[in-house]
């Protein structure tokens, strides 16, 4: 092995260890300020993440509430709320949740759909869980046939 052939091992092995070093520091840095974002984040926290609409009547009132409360240390904002089906329609504040404050995500649910269903809402924000899922089920009864 020549003079040449060893410095340049040597200088390549020196390489590959500076680069392992950056990597590994780099994945430390990078999940520290994960740790921190989430905690000066909102966080919505629900009464409940599921409404049971039971048994109800063809063409009855489908409108339920989830009501909330920012339990985080930043404000909220709720940018989308999609559901599963064009049949479960949402309405919700579009201003900030301030930490502390509460509000509500209402759903009307067309009841003129006889049988048995089960629905998601996602809530897109900027809490610490970005993307949440509430989840809504029942069933529509036939109107009985008037008795003769």
């Amino acid at each position: 092995m020549t003079f040449s052939t060893y410095n340049f091992k040597t200088l390549q092995s020196k390489f590959l260890l500076i680069f392992c070093l950056l990597v590994y520091t780099s994945s430390f840095s990078q999940q520290a300020s994960t740790t921190t974002k989430n905690i000066k984040a909102g966080v919505l926290s629900f009464e409940t993440e599921e409404i049971d609409y039971g048994t109800i009547q063809q063409n009855a009132n489908g409108e339920r509430t989830f009501k909330f409360t920012n339990t985080g240390k930043a404000p909220i904002v709720i940018t989308n709320v999609k559901t599963s089906c064009g049949c479960t329609v949402p309405s919700y504040a579009k201003t900030p949740i301030l930490p502390g404050d509460s509000s509500e995500i209402k759903i009307k649910y067309a009841t003129n759909r006889i049988g048995i269903f089960k629905k998601t809402i996602t809530i897109i924000s900027n809490a610490s869980e970005s993307s949440k899922t509430l989840r809504i089920k029942g069933e529509v009864l036939k109107p009985e046939a008037p008795k003769s």
